[in-house]
């Protein structure tokens, strides 16, 4: 498991996704692609860190379903207890360390599969991590999203904090944008990362006829109405995808490309669907770039890499920096 997780850390820069073919002849050349990706050794180690993931996420799912919802809090000012990993950002940036995070999970699933990456954020110094849980009989995108919308603003109104962060994996990312685009959301969501995120839609909704998979699949009504314009929106997305993913087919609609919005995708090579939330790399990328944007969304400490200035960017690997666009404040 540590083999596959190191072979995993580093991402493989990426250029601009190409338009896959619709239909079957789209789907077999996702197949090739997958396979192509795993016969690495990255791969190779990627899939067994999957599998052994898989495995102990079972273990952890039914202490997810405990409660609706659950939080990581640091009480009070007080730092000296604190280990220097924590310690350090509280000293640097209060408001980088105490912006609430909150995090989304995927479809069938709980707020278990982020134990990795809460602790992880736990130890780089943020003090309030979120999760919370939908309902796994969850039929429609826009309602969950009006779900989203109500826990956001029950903790923007009980921290003080305007605008948090979220985190999803896999739909828990598609449902956060439909919030933060659709329903007004960007005014309380400062920073939206998704992991293995449909944004695209994906051919594996074609394996089952509900009204939600039909829902996730390529052009449907949704994926046409998040395609629309979004003028003005004040959301940064860190959208992270992988060569490997078993779940969104064709992998590269992981991805998100939409002139409105400022997007820095980051290609990963060799990494499982369900993996994304507790590969290293990821984790410390989340945590650079909520440890290091201000609330206009430019890094505030020279040499740290920041996000995309352009709306939209191409795929880069989590070291490639770019001047950050400063958004208008409202």
């Amino acid at each position: 498991m540590a083999v596959a997780a190191r072979a995993a850390t580093t991402p493989r820069q990426s250029s601009t996704p190409k338009q896959c073919a619709s239909g079957p002849k789209g789907f077999l050349a996702a197949v090739g692609q997958v396979a192509g990706a795993l016969l690495t050794p990255t791969g190779l180690a990627g899939a067994a860190l999957e599998a052994t993931w898989m495995g102990l996420h079972l273990g952890l799912y039914p202490l997810g379903l405990l409660g609706s919802r659950a939080s990581d809090r640091r009480q009070g000012y007080r730092l000296g207890h604190l280990p220097p990993s924590q310690r350090g950002l509280a000293i640097q940036n209060v408001e980088a360390a105490e912006t609430p995070i909150l995090l989304v999970h995927g479809m069938v699933d709980n707020r278990s599969i982020f134990t990795v990456l809460r602790r992880g954020l736990v130890r780089r110094g943020f003090g309030r991590i979120e999760t919370m849980n939908y309902s796994v009989f969850t039929g429609d995108i826009r309602a969950a999203a009006a779900e989203l919308g109500a826990e956001v603003e029950r903790i923007v109104e009980e921290t003080g904090y305007e605008r948090i962060h979220v985190i999803g994996h896999s739909m828990g990312g598609l449902i956060a944008r439909y919030y933060v685009t659709r329903l007004g959301g960007d005014a309380h969501v400062h920073t939206l990362v998704t992991l293995g995120t449909p944004h695209q839609g994906s051919y594996l909704a074609f394996s089952w006829n509900n009204g939600l998979t039909r829902q996730l699949r390529p052009g449907s009504a949704l994926m046409n109405e998040l395609a629309g314009p979004v003028k003005e929106c004040q959301t940064r997305f860190l959208v992270y995808w992988s060569d490997l993913d078993q779940v969104v087919v064709p992998q590269r609609n992981a991805a998100l490309h939409h002139d409105d919005l400022n997007v820095h995708n980051v290609g990963l090579h060799g990494v499982g669907h369900m993996s994304l939330p507790i590969t290293s790399s990821v984790v410390h990328g989340i945590s650079t770039a909520l440890a290091h944007l201000d609330t206009s969304g430019a890094t505030v400490t020279p040499g740290v890499s920041s996000l995309e200035g352009r709306r939209s960017s191409t795929g880069t690997t989590a070291g490639g920096g770019h001047p950050a666009r400063v958004a208008k404040p409202r």
